[in-house]
């Protein structure tokens, strides 16, 4: 929150602060559900003891209306994805990432390319034992990440700010490790993830001295010749 609003003469980094702000609580509110759902069914908030109950609590019906039921552990997943959507930029949750690189460049591949928002994709892999039980769960995650994947890339090609084409291409990039944990390549989404956060750094880092070699002119269309 802090980094993002930087420079906080700004208005544009002002908003860009609260909105990812705002949008991250309700990735939160989510995960917060998810956890409570799994705390009490199971009775506990051990990794082990959770995934042992993993059957037991996929048994269990919730019931969201009078005659509508789903299985808790379907929708214990699916809220703790929300979470990960929320913190890894999936869409509708992937507005505040673009609106994000108002920070100054280096926290921008800090945060928004190596850190922060692939932790939703490794939650996804570290609560895999659940979501391995739970196909609907996984089908969710799979539509998700591919439309994210999809959609994000193509806003990506539209756009002028140097920065901001490097944050959808982030997104984009996300979507394929959630992609692939929705067809349960764990290991492969996890591979991706140690491999973005080298290139995309790097590329958030190339973008930070073409800004200064140019006084800060981020408009691509002004950067010809280059």
């Amino acid at each position: 929150y802090l980094f993002i609003g930087f420079w906080f003469s700004k208005e544009s980094a002002i908003k860009a602060k609260f909105k990812a702000f705002i949008i991250n609580r309700v990735g939160d509110m989510f995960l917060l559900l998810g956890i409570a759902l799994l705390f009490s069914i199971s009775g506990s908030l051990d990794y082990s003891t959770v995934f042992s109950s993993a059957p037991m609590i996929s048994n269990q019906l919730f019931f969201i209306t009078g005659d509508w039921s789903v299985s808790a552990l379907t929708l214990a997943c699916v809220l703790l994805f929300g979470g990960a959507m929320g913190k890894s930029a999936q869409m509708p949750l992937h507005v505040w990432l673009p609106d994000s690189m108002e920070g100054p460049t280096p926290i921008s591949a800090l945060i928004h390319a190596a850190t922060m928002v692939t932790a939703g994709v490794y939650m996804v892999a570290r609560m895999s034992p659940l979501f391995e039980v739970s196909s609907m769960a996984l089908s969710v995650v799979l539509i998700v990440g591919a439309t994210t994947a999809i959609c994000s890339g193509l806003l990506g090609i539209v756009q002028f700010d140097i920065k901001r084409i490097i944050a959808y291409s982030t997104i984009s990039q996300l979507g394929y490790m959630i992609v692939a944990a929705g067809v349960s390549a764990y290991s492969a989404s996890i591979f991706h993830l140690m491999t973005h956060a080298f290139f995309k750094s790097l590329l958030f880092l190339a973008a930070g001295s073409v800004l200064i070699a140019l006084h800060h002119e981020k408009d691509i269309r002004n950067m010809g010749g280059l």
